[in-house]
């Protein structure tokens, strides 16, 4: 087995009493405005053309005020297994989920915004123990980005994509894993393309629900459904992509809100996970409002609004052109996603594509919308990946 270094340090969450008394006593005293202009019978998603309605906010904050429990949460990250390690003056938190398969091979998994580590609590245990004896097993990583979660807040700037790929190199030597494999979807997918493309010597391969094409392809020779990708993308990139323009260019100010109001925080993420779910009305269909609740909780008791936010600032629009993956890639474009690149245009970056799947139903957060599905398109593409190298 594997010795990590000495300067891996375990870790455990809780949060005070305290803290979450007054996150109870700031939603009791909340000011809301008024409802929303426009009235749509449910269930639809028009109901939503402003924002989260005003009475599914009242009824979360409620249900957050007086019936959800942090404490299971923070049991299960504790469970799971937490630590701390310091690279390049920043403190990096990750969970730790090693198998007990000698065959296991390491995997970093790297979530987005506005997600967590949330989004990976109910899969790690399938990925590194699978019930079935012929799925691959994996010694599981997933670490919190820099300003996210239990990791250190970035104090200057610099905390941006390429530097956050190779701290994870960092990471996974200091585990005892210089050869691995990654997934990511979101930030996550973004660092993961960085990991296949900058890091070969170290990464086996790579799965991902992210995948960026170079910039000025053509659409000539696309598909029907290629040429709707490219146009859903382009008009989410044009119509419906305020937050990300916002937290760009002004984090700082939109932080402000995100830090000190828990319904402002609950309210930004809440409109996330309805508009990017393979839903009809709410999120709730296909995620609980307790696994919502753990991630904004989350991010409400590190006091980590704003720093989260700053990725934005630090890696807008800034993968690198050029940036070519060589290594062994799997990707699969779930159909309710913000971004869905076309495989020919994926090809130009990602050459050794060994794998591709356009699953039937999932949507921003696979791991939460459809986890069994999830891990089982995981294995299997990783799998794939793993093949190739032999």
């Amino acid at each position: 087995m594997p010795r990590p270094a000495g300067d891996v340090q375990a870790f455990e969450a809780h949060a005070t009493d305290a803290d979450l008394d007054d996150l109870r006593a700031r939603l009791a005293a909340a000011r809301l405005p008024e409802a929303e202009t426009i009235h749509r019978a449910a269930p639809g998603p028009r109901r939503w053309e402003q924002g989260v309605p005003l009475a599914d906010l009242v009824d979360v904050v409620n249900y957050w005020r007086t019936g959800y429990n942090w404490r299971p949460f923070e049991e299960r990250l504790n469970r799971i297994g937490q630590f701390r390690t310091t690279i390049d003056d920043l403190g990096i938190h990750f969970l730790h989920r090693r198998s007990t398969r000698a065959d296991a091979t390491p995997l970093i998994m790297t979530h987005g915004w506005p997600g967590s580590i949330a989004e990976f609590v109910d899969v790690v245990d399938e990925l590194a123990d699978p019930k079935e004896a012929d799925a691959p097993a994996f010694h599981v990583v997933a670490p919190s980005l820099p300003g996210f979660g239990y990791s250190d807040k970035p104090a200057t700037t610099g905390w941006g994509t390429e530097k956050i790929a190779a701290a994870w190199v960092d990471l996974m030597e200091r585990l005892g894993y210089s050869k691995f494999v990654a997934h990511g979807g979101d930030w996550g997918g973004n660092i993961t393309t960085v990991l296949g493309g900058r890091f070969p010597a170290h990464v086996l391969g790579i799965h991902t629900l992210f995948a960026e094409a170079p910039p000025g392809l053509t659409t000539d020779g696309l598909t029907t459904v290629e040429h709707k990708w490219a146009e859903e993308t382009r008009d989410f990139w044009r119509h419906r992509a305020a937050y990300a323009k916002q937290q760009a260019t002004r984090p700082q100010t939109i932080g402000y809100s995100l830090v000190d109001s828990p319904v402002g925080l609950l309210a930004w993420i809440l409109d996330k996970f309805a508009e990017w779910s393979d839903t009809e009305d709410s999120p709730f269909e296909t995620i609980s409002r307790d696994r919502i609740l753990d991630d904004v909780t989350l991010y409400w008791l590190t006091r980590t609004g704003a720093s989260a936010a700053r990725i934005y600032y630090e890696s807008h629009n800034s993968l690198d052109p050029e940036l070519r993956v060589d290594v062994p890639s799997a990707i699969s474009m779930y159909p309710r996603d913000i971004e869905k690149c076309p495989r020919p245009w994926a090809q130009e970056r990602y050459r050794q594509i060994v794998r591709w799947r356009s699953p039937e139903a999932g949507g921003h957060f696979p791991s939460l919308e459809v986890p069994e599905y999830f891990v089982k398109d995981l294995q299997d593409g990783l799998a794939a990946v793993m093949d190739a190298n032999r």
